[in-house]
């Protein structure tokens, strides 16, 4: 009897569990060392002032964001300073530990620090006193002529550093009087720099004169200058880059944390802009930026006036969050002409994995237009610059799929239902925390191949620590730590 007890123990230990299921209890360990360990070194050795940049050299010697950096500076642009603090709240939700919490505050406060007078932030934030009084910093006292002073709605910036110190601010039960008041004082400029029509510019200092901005349907101008004509655009109404989406999604999550009407009402009146916005026949679509005259105008030397198939797609999505917010199908209308006339414009010879689009379609033509590396616009895609893309991947059935699904629910329906119920981790999930485990080195940092891309051929650069990559891996680390343990499901 003795003997069968002792086999049926080795059995057991030789099989303690599916070779396709790692174990949960110690792989949860190894997750939450290394959560703690890599927000450790970006903490202790990355951080300026609380704040992250884009990219390091594997020595912290040299760094970057949207351009070359000091050790004196930190980025508000993602992937920065708000990516990596989201990251850090991310990681406060999922395991309830105040360190993460706390790490996410002094992002927030670093935000803070660097909000403009105006109300939102510029691309980067400066610490170095004798460069602080180049800029209008709210907080600060100095004033002097020639401060910068301009709020950028570009790439997601101040959108970004608002959406962290909204989070932030609920999660501190409105606490911190720094960030709630920061946070006040950006969505009043928001308010004050909406145009009459419910747009906003790409950047501004000041609220416009309504008088010089009427609210007007968008229609094609007689005439369009075919080459660079080198104005300023940062008034024009602008979809590049998603933002004025980027506002709306903002607002709306302003309204809900808040209980304030007042920036859902902003957010639906953009949506009303989208409305007027949309090019008529014979394409049915949106520009990039918009004169207050409501023509398609030129951006950059490689952003001409033209009806563009990227952020035309992007728009479509943004009507449809309206939609769910809302309930309005005013806000659905646009969408199948503008779906039918991007599906009559994919580009020849693309049909397969969905299609491509061209980035700008000339007006009224609907001629797709390119730019060769000199920047001379052309109908040829023999000779594109690398830097942007001037033919873009379709996401038609995607959105139309979509489209549909909304037509089928009720108003009801369109409201989200919060979730309780966690997850238990799959398989997969596992095995990508475990690579995410593995590349972390033992000082807590995931150090990769890689370059400073400001800095020249000459830069002997060739590991990098990487911020979009900590985000990722922090991501990763701490949606696995949120799921259910496999050990409360048996019990």
């Amino acid at each position: 009897m003795r003997s069968a007890t002792c086999l049926v123990v080795i059995v057991l230990c030789a099989f303690p569990c599916s070779a396709a299921e790692p174990d949960d209890a110690g792989l949860r360990r190894e997750a939450a060392g290394a959560l703690r360990q890599a927000t450790d070194f970006f903490r202790d050795h990355v951080a300026t002032e609380g704040g992250y940049l884009w990219r390091y050299s594997e020595d912290l010697a040299t760094r970057e964001g949207e351009g070359r950096a000091t050790d004196t500076m930190v980025w508000v642009q993602p992937p920065g300073t708000p990516s990596v603090g989201m990251a850090l709240l991310d990681a406060y939700r999922a395991t309830a530990d105040i360190y993460y919490l706390a790490a996410a505050q002094q992002a927030g406060h670093c935000l803070v620090r660097g909000q403009l007078r105006s109300g939102g932030w510029d691309y980067r934030i400066e610490f170095d006193p004798a460069q602080r009084r180049r800029y209008a910093y709210r907080i600060d006292d100095v004033s002097q002529s020639k401060q910068r002073n301009t709020t950028t709605l570009d790439d997601n910036t101040t959108q970004a550093a608002l959406r962290l110190l909204m989070r932030l601010d609920r999660t501190l039960k409105f606490q911190d009087v720094k960030i709630h008041e920061a946070v006040e004082y950006a969505l009043a400029a928001l308010l004050d720099a909406q145009y009459p029509n419910g747009a906003w510019p790409q950047r501004f200092d000041a609220p416009p004169d309504p008088a010089q901005f009427p609210v007007k349907q968008a229609e094609y101008p007689d005439t369009w200058p075919r080459e660079y004509p080198g104005v300023k655009y940062s008034a024009c109404y602008t979809f590049n880059d998603n933002a004025i989406s980027d506002v709306i999604d903002v607002m709306f999550e302003a309204s809900r944390t808040y209980e304030n009407p007042e920036y859902a009402e902003a957010a639906r009146r953009a949506g009303d802009f989208i409305l007027l916005a949309q090019m008529p026949e014979p394409q049915p679509a949106w520009a990039q930026q918009y004169n207050a005259a409501m023509h398609p105008v030129w951006a950059r030397k490689f952003e001409p006036a033209s009806v563009t198939g990227g952020e035309s797609q992007g728009v479509m999505r943004t009507l449809m969050q309206i939609y769910r917010e809302t309930g309005d199908k005013r806000y659905l209308e646009p969408i199948p002409r503008a779906i039918a006339y991007l599906r009559r414009s994919q580009l020849p010879g693309s049909s397969i994995n969905g299609g491509r689009l061209a980035r700008f379609y000339e007006l009224k033509t609907n001629r797709p237009l390119y730019f060769t590396k000199d920047y001379r616009m052309t109908y040829s895609d023999d000779d594109m610059p690398t830097h942007y893309s001037f033919q873009i991947s379709s996401s038609l059935d995607r959105i139309e799929r979509q489209y549909r699904q909304l037509l089928q629910l009720s108003i009801e329906q369109l409201e989200p239902r919060p979730s309780d119920t966690r997850r238990r981790a799959t398989p997969d999930q596992m095995a990508q925390v475990r690579q995410v485990i593995d590349a972390l080195d033992d000082r807590g940092r995931w150090v990769e191949s890689g370059r400073l891309k400001y800095y020249g051929d000459d830069d002997p650069t060739r590991r990098v620590i990487d911020c979009r990559t900590f985000v990722e891996n922090l991501q990763t680390l701490s949606a696995y730590l949120a799921t259910t343990p496999a050990s409360s499901e048996t019990q």
